[in-house]
């Protein structure tokens, strides 16, 4: 990839746009340098060339919110990049999501919520329900899962949109915290939709 990129156009430095994996959400533009690509592909972590520093920067190196790499494309004129990240927490200093100030939820709130359960499981809170759950084990998320889609069936039995709509809500987020419990995504499942609608 380095030896395709043109730095020269830019005194060294190309732009690089980071893009939200999952919600497709512009998030920041930054520069890179040969050396700043070299070390965001080496670690999976987004450096940058920090304009202002005349130095190597590593986006979240004080604020602990950093950008990790999913994927690195370039543009046809080789001399811009793409890259796409999970990022953790507000990704703008201002403490907004985006330095664009826009909520980074994107067009799929699912994907955005499914990575909020993630990061529940991996940095449990005693003040979070989701932790909650994972805590009390497999058992319990699939016990919660049956007792939600339940109040569901019963909910679609009558006319009262708001108790119907808020039960599928409810079996909708027990049902992904049970699928991140067991390790899997919601892209898993929508691979094997895929290939049954072949």
């Amino acid at each position: 990839m380095l030896e395709q990129l043109n730095f020269s156009k830019g005194d060294g430095l190309i732009p690089a746009i980071v893009q939200d994996h999952q919600t497709n959400k512009v998030l920041m533009l930054g520069y890179m340098n040969e050396e700043s690509l070299k070390k965001t592909l080496e670690e999976k972590v987004v450096t940058f060339f920090s304009r202002s520093k005349q130095r190597l920067w590593t986006k979240g190196e004080t604020s602990g919110n950093y950008l990790h790499l999913k994927s690195v494309k370039v543009d046809c004129d080789q001399d811009t990049l793409l890259l796409a990240v999970d990022p953790v927490g507000q990704v703008c200093h201002t403490g907004s999501d985006t330095c664009f100030d826009e909520k980074n939820e994107g067009s799929n709130f699912l994907l955005h919520l499914q990575s909020i359960i993630q990061d529940r499981k991996e940095n449990p809170s005693d003040k979070s329900y989701t932790s909650s759950l994972f805590q009390k084990g497999i058992n319990k998320v699939a016990q919660k899962v049956g007792e939600e889609a339940v109040e569901l069936v019963i909910e679609a039995k009558d006319n009262n949109e708001e108790l119907f709509l808020n039960e599928a809500a409810d079996l909708m987020y027990h049902y992904l915290v049970l699928l991140t419990a067991k390790g899997y995504q919601l892209e898993d499942v929508l691979g094997v939709l895929k290939e049954r609608h072949q």
